[in-house]
């Protein structure tokens, strides 16, 4: 079965973001296939490069880049939602005048169509956080 995530949630507020990571996991470790995972509003900030959170808490960014780079799983960010939030890749980065990215290079900006496409190529779409 062909699985698409759609992540709306932070990774700081709640635990939806978790759980969808958790689901991530159990998908491809039962032999399923994670087609790709969307991140829009909110959940755009599981991208944040720069985020600090406190010593005793796990970083929200690093477990989404591991997944993406053990299981070639593509990780989305929606690209209006990206930039209401401030998370810029190298190009977007240049092009609105800024001085570096602000996301995970695990994580790429597109726009809805890729959320479409993972809807129509999945068998099952599941949404966390909303």
């Amino acid at each position: 079965m062909i699985y698409a995530l759609l992540v709306l949630a932070p990774p700081v507020s709640g635990q939806a973001s978790r759980h969808a990571l958790t689901f991530a996991r159990t998908v491809i470790a039962r032999g399923h296939t994670l087609h790709r995972v969307f991140f829009l509003d909110a959940g755009t900030l599981n991208s944040a490069a720069g985020i600090v959170l406190p010593q005793d808490e796990a970083n929200p960014v690093q477990p989404w880049s591991a997944l993406a780079r053990q299981h070639a799983v593509e990780l989305v960010i929606c690209v209006t939602s990206a930039l209401r939030y401030g998370m810029l890749d190298a190009e977007e980065a240049r092009r609105h005048d800024r001085q570096a990215p602000t996301i995970d290079t695990s994580f790429t900006i597109s726009g809805l169509g890729d959320l479409v496409d993972a809807c129509a190529q999945a068998d099952r779409v599941v949404t966390f956080g909303g």
